[in-house]
Formats: C-alpha cells, structure tokens, sequence
C-alpha cells in the first residue's frame, strides 16, 4: 500500500493478506449538553458488537496514551507506544490499516502516531461505513490473541510532528513562527456553541478550517481539485501548521489531508484545548477570525 488511504473494496482484497495488520481505534466521545460536560470511553464495546474480520481494537484511551496526564489521549512514551503497538502484533512488515466506527478521525489519530514513530499505516477511506456500505460484512466477538510481534524502529518520535503547550505559548507571544489552525467546527471556534471544554473560544492568533470540511458527503476525504479547495486558506500561512482541536483528534484529520495534499511542515499541539482551556492563566478569545 502506496497511498496512506485505502478504499473498503482494496481493503477486502487484501484481508487474507498475511502481513495485514487490521485496528479499529474506536473511541466513544458523547456530544456535551452543556459547557465542561466531557464523557468519553473506550470504544472496545462497540468493537465487539461488529468489526471487519480480523480487526484489533486499539485502545487510544488506554494503551496507546500517556495515563499520567492531564489531558485524554496524551502521546505516550514511544518505548510504551511500541510495546501496546507489538501486543497489538505490528512487526515490521506489517501491512497496517487503521479504521473507525464514526469519522475517521481516531483513525488518522492513531495513524499520525505511527508515522511519528517512522511507521507506514493506512486509513480506511470513508471508515466502517464504507465497509458496510460497500456491503461488506463484520463479525462480533472477540478476536484471536495477536501475540506479541517485533518492531525494530527506533523508541523515539520524530522531530516536527508535535508540539506542547510551551511551544504554543511562543507563538501567542510572537517568539517563533508558525500558524495556529483550530480544526474544530466555527461554532467551537468562535464560541457560540457549547463545550465540552473548561472554557469557550480558541487561542489567540489562529485560523479556522474545521477538519469535518474536509470530507465529502459519503465521509471520504476529499481529493484533488476538492481537497485543494478546501485547504485554500492555509495555502499562503507562515509555515509550520500548528495544528489543535479538543483533544487533537480532529487536528489529526486536518492533518492527514495536508499531508494528502503534499505539506510536510505539520505539527499537532497534542494537549489542545482540553490542556489550554482548563488553565485560566492562558488566553482564549471568542468571535470569528480576522477574514
């Protein structure tokens, strides 16, 4: 696999392919009724009630991120990620491709994780309802026991795919370059919807393209003429993109559609807004950004 999206029709040819590598990272996030109100967990249930033959459930709120901190979904140590992404049984010539059950977005989550780590993955295109649309089946259950498999990439993340809130904080200040995007609806962005963070608004500086903008009505990305339309805006930004959302999720999808449409100076503010929002000394605006 080639391209870092893979369609359900070439995903059910390739499903008896030994090598196939097959994670669904599910995460269940419920819309917040009112401002604070954050209720997520595990998708592994719903994992279980239907999957594509063969697939894992990666859990991005368990294994695969850093429990000691503040913030849900946190990077993980890399030797940490390593050894959940070998009980997951990725070896080095695993053929990996990554789906969830909504939007895709944990899916490019987990995908933008492993290209970090210098790990090559692919998307599920349109995700399980692509899979089900296409009329393809699912099985329910447990899946056979993975074992643990070998990877020989080295335990570290590579430079430039994420940043932390003392990076942000530079760029508020004017002290380094870069472009802050929020990748989350206008409504979040401008503070006239309700959040399920500590506070509304965004950090102060940044532009918008929220990251559902970039699908098309079926739920596959955007390509082309399309895609390129819909990242005009960030086309004359000073580089690099600094990329956040909630909890960088949807900055993930951002993410991977500019990596589609061939940026490479990407990064994503791992703690986002669930980090920035809930500490009162750092700044947050509302209304629309600057045209």
């Amino acid at each position: 696999m080639s391209d870092i999206l893979i369609s359900a029709k070439e995903l059910a040819y390739t499903l008896d392919d030994p090598r196939l590598c097959l994670l669904d990272a599910s995460v269940e996030l419920a819309a917040p009724q009112f401002d604070g109100d954050y209720r997520v967990q595990s998708g592994h249930a719903g994992w279980l009630a239907g999957h594509i033959r063969g697939a894992r459930h990666a859990d991005l709120l368990g294994d695969l991120a850093d429990a000691a901190a503040p913030f849900s979904f946190a990077l993980p140590e890399a030797p940490a990620a390593l050894d959940a992404l070998q009980k997951l049984g990725i070896r080095d010539d695993s053929l990996i491709v990554i789906y969830d059950r909504s939007d895709s977005f944990w899916a490019a989550r987990l995908w933008w994780m492993l290209r970090s780590l210098g790990i090559d993955a692919a998307v599920l295109d349109g995700g399980l309802q692509a899979w089900s649309a296409a009329g393809f089946a699912l099985e329910q259950g447990e899946s056979s026991e993975a074992g643990n498999a070998t990877l020989s990439v080295a335990a570290k993340y590579r430079d430039g795919f994420w940043i932390e809130r003392h990076d942000v904080e530079k760029v508020v200040a004017g002290d380094a370059a870069g472009t802050l995007v929020c990748a989350l609806s206008a409504a979040l962005f401008d503070g006239s919807a309700v959040t399920r963070y500590a506070r509304r608004g965004h950090i102060p500086g940044s532009r918008n393209l929220p990251a559902r903008s970039l699908f098309d009505d079926d739920g596959c990305y955007r390509r082309g003429a399309a895609l390129d339309e819909a990242l005009a805006g960030l086309r004359q930004a000073e580089p690099p993109l600094l990329l956040y959302c909630g909890g960088g999720i949807s900055a993930a999808a951002l993410a991977l559609a500019l990596t589609l449409a061939g940026e490479t100076r990407v990064a994503i503010y791992d703690g986002s807004l669930q980090e920035w929002a809930a500490e009162p000394a750092l700044p947050l605006t509302t209304g629309a950004a600057p045209a």
